[in-house]
């Protein structure tokens, strides 16, 4: 009885399991892409949320300056927060 699908069933396993590596890799990276995306995002919110918690007084300008300088602070906090939960999550996996 002959392979009905032509050549050799051991190149055309070989072909599937190549191919189905293949798409996991692709599957892989888009979900990494994702979760950096997802993170970065985290990251914006929390400095967003903490901003609307300021209440600057002075003039416009030492406002500014006042958000400014909480920026400074915030998003970095904010990163090395996201970036600690991603690493813990990185670990569960």
């Amino acid at each position: 009885m002959g392979f009905p699908f032509g050549g050799d069933p051991e190149d055309l396993l070989r072909g599937i399991q190549e191919f189905a590596a293949q798409q996991a890799e692709s599957v892989q990276e888009a979900q990494r892409e994702q979760f950096a995306t997802l993170t970065l995002n985290t990251a914006v919110e929390l400095t967003a949320a903490a901003l609307t918690q300021l209440q600057p007084t002075g003039t416009i300008d030492e406002q500014a300056i006042a958000l400014r300088d909480s920026m400074r602070v915030l998003f970095p906090e904010a990163v090395a927060l996201v970036s600690a939960a991603r690493q813990g999550f990185m670990r569960e996996r």
